[in-house]
């Protein structure tokens, strides 16, 4: 009877121990799968190579070994381009000494206004590791076009720099292998951003 009591207490506790794993594992799973949309099959990210704050030109196939966060907008926005350059700045600060492996990359949608110096001075002002890129209307539309950037600015006279200029708003995701790997709708928040960046960081 105490050989049964012992074998009782012993099973039990593997049981337990079984059971415990069981869930570390499925919590370890769960953990991995990404928050963001993902984009099955991830194809090659559409190459680019534009001008940065400096002039300095950057290529995006020279960021092998990095993720590179791509957001599309204007140094002029008034809502959207400041709010998402604010969550940037949250990933950044969340990701601790991780952020050195990552590109928080700013694409113009407005080359008209937005000059190397004018998106350089609007995205550092949010961080000085923050990458600014403009071009011309010739070096832009391949790549707007390359990420389904649906852009539209209003009818305006050359001189008037009062407008909008409306666009896309999502925050692309590009894996260190230059695959396009995901896409954060505007509003996710900086937690989940954070969270599926490391993941890619990891793999």
């Amino acid at each position: 009877m105490k050989n049964l009591r012992t074998l009782l207490i012993v099973g039990g506790g593997l049981m337990v121990s079984v059971a415990a794993l069981f869930l570390a594992l499925q919590l370890l799973e769960g953990d991995k799968s990404f928050r963001g949309s993902m984009i099955e099959p991830s194809p090659p990210a559409v190459d680019f190579q534009l001008s940065q704050a400096d002039g300095t030109p950057l290529k995006l196939s020279e960021q092998k070994g990095r993720v590179v966060l791509i957001f599309f907008g204007y140094a002029n926005c008034p809502d959207v381009c400041p709010t998402t350059m604010a969550e940037y700045k949250r990933i950044h600060s969340q990701l601790g000494d991780e952020a050195s492996q990552v590109d928080f990359v700013f694409i113009t949608v407005d080359p008209n206004r937005d000059t190397p110096e004018a998106i350089g001075e609007f995205v550092h002002a949010f961080d000085p590791s923050f990458i600014g890129l403009t071009g011309s209307m010739e070096e832009l539309l391949p790549v707007w076009q390359g990420y389904w950037v649906g852009r539209q600015e209003p009818a305006h006279e050359a001189s008037a720099l009062d407008y909008e200029v409306n666009h896309v708003a999502y925050i692309y995701v590009v894996d260190k292998e230059g695959r396009l790997r995901l896409f954060f709708p505007y509003g996710q928040t900086a937690e989940d951003m954070t969270h599926d960046i490391r993941v890619l960081l990891a793999e």
